[in-house]
């Protein structure tokens, strides 16, 4: 028998976890893309790549979550749940890379060659901000990847 964890899949906190991923990911795609001249920026790119997946991956399960809490259903099997944690550690990896390197260009940028003080185009606040809203994103994947992972480790 599987433990019941809080955020495990088919539960309502699981699904606040989910939902909470995939509204952190599209705040911070939405704030990357209205910024000017981020595509000029590869690890902006990976960024909103790296999130986009993130969304598809956490609205995905947390569709998923709504159908088991409709319909009483328990997704808390093996094969399930060892999905789940693949899909999570990868996701959470790319996820965390991704807001580390936009992070580093982010503060070479403002701080390091001072370019959002001498050129007014850059939106770094917009940046900034974005770069927040990743790595929030990659504290919820880390926790329901950890909560997925103890899951499993439970059979």
């Amino acid at each position: 028998m599987m433990k019941r964890l809080l955020g495990g899949p088919g539960t309502i906190s699981g699904f606040l976890l989910r939902f909470g991923q995939c509204a952190f990911g599209a705040a911070s795609i939405t704030l990357m893309v209205t910024g000017y001249g981020f595509s000029s920026y590869t690890a902006f790119c990976y960024l909103i790549a790296s999130m986009g997946l993130q969304f598809l991956w956490s609205f995905g399960l947390a569709c998923l979550d709504i159908y088991a809490l409709r319909r009483k259903r328990d997704l808390q099997n093996p094969i399930l749940v060892s999905l789940f944690v693949v899909g999570d550690w990868v996701t959470a990896t790319l996820s965390l890379a991704a807001a580390c390197s936009s992070a580093g260009v982010v503060v070479l940028y403002s701080r390091d060659l001072n370019m959002c003080a001498t050129t007014k185009r850059l939106t770094c606040g917009k940046y900034q901000v974005s770069v927040a809203m990743a790595f929030v994103t990659w504290v919820l994947t880390a926790m329901s990847s950890h909560v997925m992972f103890w899951i499993l480790a439970s059979v």
